[in-house]
């Protein structure tokens, strides 16, 4: 998995200038295990940057898409939310929180081509969700 000081080597290649609010909002991302939105994000860095607007953070959510160092994942008329981990991996989301948690489950990747094979199509992504209560979800309805 890629490192908060990877991602920044990476804005420097692009010769993207490193500003404290990008800074800011590649950090967050980079410890967040909850997959935020533009809000979230917002919201939580808010205090440091008096002046800042949102749309400096969607603005800069948009950047880190389009160079790849990021993932945006659209759920129809949802926010969209931003996964700091660009490698291939599933999530297993709670349908009574939204919280979201990472899974890896490699026998996945040959969806692609089965898909394929199946369909004609030439395939070049996929996402896979599984969706559940998770554990302090579960906690909270056992009460």
């Amino acid at each position: 998995m890629r490192s908060f000081d990877e991602a920044l080597r990476r804005l420097k290649e692009e010769h993207i200038r490193i500003t404290p609010q990008r800074k800011a909002i590649l950090e967050f991302l980079a410890h967040s295990n909850e997959h935020p939105t533009a809000e979230t994000i917002y919201k939580s860095i808010e205090d440091k940057f008096p002046g800042m607007s949102v749309a400096t953070v969607y603005n800069n959510l948009k950047l880190f898409t389009k160079i790849g160092l990021i993932r945006e994942m659209n759920y129809g008329d949802a926010s969209s939310r931003f996964d700091f981990f660009t490698e291939l991996h599933y999530h297993a989301i709670c349908r009574n929180c939204g919280q979201m948690t990472d899974f890896y489950y490699p026998g996945l990747e040959d969806v692609e081509m089965a898909a394929g094979k199946l369909t004609g199509y030439n395939i070049d992504s996929h996402r896979l969700e599984v969706y559940g209560l998770c554990p302090r979800c579960q906690t909270r309805i056992e009460k």
